[in-house]
Order: structure tokens, then sequence, then C-alpha cells
């Protein structure tokens, strides 16, 4: 019988070219699937949540495939671990119900991205955070982040290499939050356009730094000229938190499995 297996997948995406499978170096997708093969025994194709570009880290990817085997879930996890380098981890299994989509049946997404504000470069947070000496004005930051929540046309704030069909996209929240010399931007939102969060970053820190005023924010939302926003924040500093579904699903988690 055939079952919907339900990964959640943690990484840290520095020495990888992104999420997808490229032909120019490993990508995260092509190491756990060839890490999922030695435990299955035949080809495993992964279906995301959606993709993080080189250099993007994850703490709760989600991705799912089709079973036909009757290896236990914990295998899925533990299993399969063994397999995978040390900067890769499945860290949750679940079966999902029928219908099930990695990337349809998402309602919405939080990115963190993170920036170390120390006057002396960091070798713990240089792979995970974006390294700003000067001074931000937070209170300036968070009034121009309140401009983005709600749902808008965010062309202004996509690649130009975004292939979406729309560029209208809701944010529900945008939080400012210091720990110590880091400050982390909290960004939940229904779904993101490519680079978007990245881009939202390098506007607000704009705004930070007084290169930008605050009431900018609604004329870029109105005109979507990409030309006229912020720098695309580096990807080092930017990592998917957690994906969210309805959480009416019945599940069957590993962790609860009896042995």
């Amino acid at each position: 019988m055939e079952r919907l297996i339900r990964l959640s997948i943690e990484y840290d995406g520095s020495c990888y070219v992104g999420w997808q499978i490229q032909p120019n170096g490993d990508s995260i997708q092509g190491v756990v699937e060839a890490a999922l093969e030695r435990i299955v025994g035949t080809p495993v194709r992964l279906h995301s949540s959606g993709r993080t570009d080189a250099g993007v880290h994850a703490r709760g990817m989600v991705a799912h495939f089709s079973d036909k085997s009757s290896i236990p879930l914990r295998a899925f996890c533990q299993g399969v671990n063994r397999f995978l380098p040390d900067d890769i981890a499945i860290r949750n299994v679940s079966e999902a119900p029928p219908g099930f989509h990695a990337r349809y049946s998402a309602l919405g997404k939080w990115y963190r991205y993170s920036i170390y504000r120390g006057e002396i470069r960091s070798p713990l947070n240089g792979r995970r955070a974006w390294h700003l000496r000067q001074s931000l004005d937070l209170d300036a930051m968070r009034h121009a982040a309140a401009e983005l929540v709600g749902r808008h046309d965010f062309s202004a704030f996509r690649s130009s290499g975004c292939n979406a069909k729309t560029s209208v996209r809701e944010i529900y929240s945008i939080n400012l939050c210091e720990e110590g010399d880091l400050l982390h931007i909290d960004i939940r939102g229904s779904g993101f356009l490519r680079n978007m969060v990245r881009i939202l970053t390098g506007t607000l820190v704009e705004v930070g730094r007084n290169e930008r005023p605050v009431g900018d924010i609604a004329r870029l939302l109105r005109n979507g000229d990409r030309t006229c926003s912020g720098m695309t924040a580096p990807a080092c500093g930017l990592c998917l938190m957690e994906v969210v579904y309805d959480g009416g699903e019945k599940e069957k988690n590993f962790l609860d499995t009896p042995e």
C-alpha cells in the first residue's frame, strides 16, 4: 500500500547550490534523496514546500515522497541521518494524509533573517548572519515593516528571475527581535516571491541607516519598481524556520509510534 511520507529537514546551506538539484554542484535535495535511496533501495524523488537559494539555511524545510515499502517511520529519520553529512538532518517524519502536498498544502511560511551588529567579525555567526557594523534605527525599521504587513503587490521586492504568475502576497507579521549583538527579522506570510525576504531586509536596513525614509515603503508598493527598492541582503542570514499547514491534519508521527 502506497503512503505519503512527510519529512521536516534542517540544514546549513553554506556549502550547497540551494535546495533544488542543479548540474553545477551539490544540492540539499540531491543529498537527501541519495540517503533515502540507501534506506528504501530504490530511487526517491522529493517534493518540497519550496526552494532555498545557495547559502540559505532551513530549520523546517518540509518535503514529501511516495513510498510503497513497509519500512518503519523511525528509519526515515534515524536511519537516513546516518547517511547524511553533519550539515543536513531529518528532524521529524510523519505519514501524511491522502492528498497532502508539501508545497500546495502549505498555508504560510516563517522566515528569519539574522543580522550580526558586533564591531568585530564573529566566526560563529559568519555563516548564519549578515555582518553590519553600522548602527540601525530600529524604531524606524519597525515603522517601515508595519507598512509591509497585509496583502500587497510585492513586485518591487522580487528578483528579475522570479517567474511567479502573480506578485500579490500577504504578509501576516514582521517582528524585529534583539538577541545580544544579533538582530532577527521574523517575517510570516502566505508565501514569498524569489528573494523577497532578502530584498525586504535590504530595504529595511536602508531605512535603519537613515538612507531611506519610512514613507518610501508605500511608494515602492504602489510603483512596483524593483530598481527603486533596496539591495538583496546576503544569503547567509536567511533561514526558513517553519512551514505552516492545516492544524487539523491527522498524522502519525514516528516519535509516537511504539517500537
